[in-house]
């Protein structure tokens, strides 16, 4: 992927990122992407779900905080 490669918008704004740097970054079919763009810029980012361990890792966080600060599921969620 040392070389810059170029690519155009389909009449539905979508992109096709050249096989070469797909294959070099393994993007497959249903890969998600952040995107931002900031004047003539657009940055695609790969993102993805966290691992189950690391989600009940934040999930235990959140509970100990929770405690901790004294917040409960009755202070939070009430009848209106």
């Amino acid at each position: 992927m040392s070389e810059i490669e170029t690519t155009t918008t389909s009449p539905k704004g979508q992109v096709v990122i050249p096989q070469s740097i797909r294959e070099s970054l393994g993007i497959t079919a249903g890969t998600r992407f952040a995107v931002y763009g900031k004047k003539d810029t657009i940055i695609f980012r790969r993102i993805s779900l966290p691992s189950k361990e690391d989600f009940e890792k934040l999930v235990d966080f959140g509970v100990k905080f929770a405690k901790e600060e004294g917040i409960s599921y009755e202070n939070v969620i009430k009848d209106d």
